[in-house]
């Protein structure tokens, strides 16, 4: 068994091609029905506002499948710890034994993330996509930014956060990063999301902060913050007013997600799945017009592609 910590594996793997592919060909093997995922296990404990996620899934044929552990606790920044960690157990998939441990402290689940996100835009964006708009300043507002450009030439940012503030901060972290991209902070989400080829909610909120009045003509949406029961970034008539709606899976978007609008009533339009998207070969944007919405929860076939990724990298 091998032991191996979050320097030496952001040593390996970072926003590229080649981590897009492994993540890719994950969500392919899932909707071809060639992925074991049971559902997420989830625990609170409340005393000290914190939760715990276990993901995991095993991709047929493959020689390693992965289980993540996921902690959040919220308070920890009060005493200069950060919120979020976890590490990634990957077994054989021939013998159960563990082959590695991944101390990754929650970096391959942003990787993974944001990949997902550039795969979404792939399938659904338009091709000429340049310009996006992204609704929050953290982690995930970077890192979607950076993978988004792997398969569309973004040379705009337009960013709104709750906090201007940490959009300013982001912008100019956004530019040292990248010196071809125009970055431009805005006051409310109605001016960051006119001209917009691409718009990403990357927030916690827990209530909806996007709605149909937002789009532009043509438009791919990507939500990614709606990763438990509590939270909501698309109003209805987003989802409503959208050509085409993806979930990374169904019933995730049912209990985690976006699609919680709905509980117990039916969705007044066709729910397609993101896996099955990329394995039809086929977007399902038949015009420029149309607009796109995907909505990421986070898969446990994401974690067994990029831990067994990682690993390939590592040994």
């Amino acid at each position: 068994m091998e032991l191996y910590n979050r320097t030496q594996i952001q040593d390996v793997v970072t926003l590229d091609h080649a981590a897009l592919d492994a993540v890719e060909t994950g969500f392919r093997a899932l909707g071809q029905g060639e992925v074991v995922q049971p559902p997420i296990l989830s625990m609170a404990i409340e005393e000290s506002n914190g939760e715990v996620d276990v993901k995991t899934a095993h991709i047929r044929g493959n020689d390693r499948f992965a289980i993540k552990v996921s902690p959040g606790f919220f308070d920890n920044p009060f005493i200069g710890l950060p919120s979020l960690n976890g590490l990634m157990i990957v077994f054989s998939a021939k013998t159960g034994l563990v082959e590695a441990v991944l101390f990754d402290e929650g970096y391959l689940t942003d990787i993974r993330t944001a990949l997902a996100g550039a795969i979404a835009a792939k399938h659904l964006a338009r091709s000429d996509s340049r310009r996006a708009a992204v609704l929050g300043a953290g982690v995930q507002a970077e890192l979607q930014v950076a993978a988004l450009r792997l398969v569309r030439d973004i040379d705009t940012v337009d960013v709104w956060a709750r906090d201007t503030d940490r959009a300013e901060a982001y912008a100019a972290r956004m530019r040292e990063r990248f010196d071809d991209l125009t970055v431009n902070v805005h006051g409310d989400i109605e001016s960051a999301c006119r001209e917009a080829d691409v718009i990403i909610t990357t927030t916690p909120s827990k209530s909806p902060l996007l709605n149909a009045s937002h789009l532009p003509t043509g438009v791919h949406v990507t939500a990614m913050g709606s990763d438990s029961p509590d939270k909501r970034e698309l109003d209805e008539s987003v989802m409503t007013r959208a050509d085409v709606f993806v979930a990374d899976t169904r019933a995730q978007s049912e209990t985690n997600g976006e699609l919680k609008a709905w509980a117990g009533r039916t969705p007044p339009f066709e729910v397609r799945e993101l896996g099955q998207v990329i394995a039809s070969g086929q977007s399902p944007r038949t015009t420029r017009d149309q607009i796109t919405v995907c909505d990421l929860t986070g898969t446990g076939v994401q974690d067994t592609a990029i831990a067994g990724f990682a690993l390939t990298r590592l040994m």
